[in-house]
């Protein structure tokens, strides 16, 4: 199926939503965007998810949008990840209906699953609220998407990336670096923990693919580089890239001393995504099926970590960062 002739993507100047404006572009799609900021040159304007009655001029005559903005910090009140993530979302929504955009990818996040989930979890697995701000925004910002769906106001398809990473990855690549430079890489249950990748590209290959096929209107579906690894491995290969290591501890040493690390930084003034709900995320002990992807979108990760790693190291490289920090999401 052919790709929309005109995108309009949300969080458009982000990590994510650069590769895939760029993506789209190659491809021969008109691309718009909106942003905290504006890039004329990339057609991007500013503004913001909760009012978008400044940039609904966008929407006019477009036959998609991608909601990639959000909020992404583990660390955040609730109250301000609940307005951009959810309040966001269902005005972004109102703004992409009213305007006749027939469809919608809205980003969730594998977050939504929780923290205890079984191994090889699939989207017939309910999502579960874990008092954490990010995932359980990601979870209602779901439900208001699919209800709008259900309810014949806009279709959607909902996406559940893994753990996005490549270059340009605040997340994922460059606050970690930032950690391991500081000394704080402090890994709970001594590493085993399980990571599961998603290199960037691999996202916006299933990106294009929900937005050319029919069947994944109303689908939610996972999508990862398909493999699970422990964070001490994933982790590991980060500190390799710039001489540095983490250190791998019992998860009682690592938690209050990460907690703590995370407390003392931000009342420093600096951001610091150290909290319980980081290392949580750093417990998980199970990995994501993409059988749903596979069967409805064609999905076949092409970038797996040894490729994903080699980018890494040469964006990082071409940016100057292996000695010093730095970076943009």
């Amino acid at each position: 199926m052919p790709l929309p002739a005109t995108v309009v993507i949300t969080g458009a100047l982000g990590f994510i939503g650069r590769h895939l404006h760029d993506r789209l572009a190659r491809e021969g799609v008109t691309v718009r965007g909106v942003d905290l900021t504006a890039d004329p040159a990339r057609g991007v304007v500013a503004g913001t998810v909760t009012e978008p009655a400044g940039w609904a001029g966008l929407l006019e005559g477009a036959d998609a949008l991608v909601h990639t903005a959000a909020l992404v910090s583990n660390v955040a009140p609730l109250d301000r990840a609940w307005t951009v993530n959810v309040l966001g979302t269902a005005r972004v929504l109102e703004a992409a209906a009213a305007a006749g955009v027939p469809h919608v990818v809205h980003l969730s996040s594998i977050a939504a699953f929780g923290q205890d989930f079984p191994d090889g979890v699939t989207e017939r697995h309910p999502p579960r609220l874990t008092g954490a701000s990010y995932a359980d925004t990601k979870v209602n910002a779901e439900a208001v998407v699919l209800a709008a769906h259900a309810a014949g106001r806009i279709q959607v398809t909902v996406l559940r990336p893994g753990d996005v990473y490549g270059p340009g990855s605040r997340p994922w690549v460059l606050i970690p670096i930032e950690l391991i430079r500081r000394r704080q890489a402090l890994l709970p249950d001594r590493g085993r923990g399980i990571f599961s990748p998603c290199y960037v590209d691999n996202l916006v290959d299933a990106i294009l693919l929900a937005l050319a096929e029919p069947a994944a209107r109303g689908e939610v579906l996972t999508i990862t580089d398909g493999v699970g690894v422990t964070c001490a491995a994933y982790f590991g290969r980060l500190a390799a890239l710039v001489d540095g290591q983490v250190t791998l501890l019992p998860t009682a040493v690592a938690r209050p001393l990460a907690l703590a690390a995370g407390a003392l930084t931000r009342a420093a003034g600096r951001d610091s995504e150290l909290g319980a709900a980081s290392v949580a995320m750093l417990l998980r002990r199970g990995t994501y099926s993409i059988e749903r992807a596979r069967a409805v979108l064609g999905y076949e990760p092409a970038v797996d970590l040894d490729e994903g790693m080699r980018r890494v190291a040469a964006w990082l490289d071409e940016q100057g960062l292996r000695d010093g920090p730095g970076g943009s999401r």
